[in-house]
């Protein structure tokens, strides 16, 4: 591989941060700590479901589900109320921007965005 082959394959590694990015880690930021109660639960509920024999494995992962669906209508709300203040040429770019950060740090809770 040559030497601007390199540079070329280095520079494209690097995404150019949008202009929702930071704000959208500042939402996902409040979002943990005002839902702290919920995430934990989640947690909680999965360990219980994966722990779980048999016979309790299904009502458990009932369990399990409700509470990561939730999550899900709680990061849609985020989403939704920010973008209820934006006007039409921004709001497709920050509900990109919210949904990907969203899934990649909570991948089981952004199924509704």
């Amino acid at each position: 591989m040559t030497t601007s082959g390199r540079a070329r394959d280095s520079v494209m590694r690097f995404r150019r941060r949008g202009r929702f990015d930071e704000l959208v880690s500042t939402q996902l930021d409040l979002f943990v700590e005002d839902e702290a109660e919920l995430v934990d639960e989640a947690r909680a509920a999965d360990e219980a479901q994966t722990r779980a024999g048999r016979d309790d494995a299904e009502e458990l992962y009932g369990d399990y589900q409700l509470v990561v669906d939730a999550i899900a209508e709680a990061l849609l709300d985020v989403r939704e109320t920010y973008a209820a203040t934006l006007g039409e040429d921004v709001v497709d770019e920050y509900r990109a921007a919210f949904t990907r950060a969203a899934t990649r740090r909570f991948p089981r809770y952004a199924g509704l965005l």
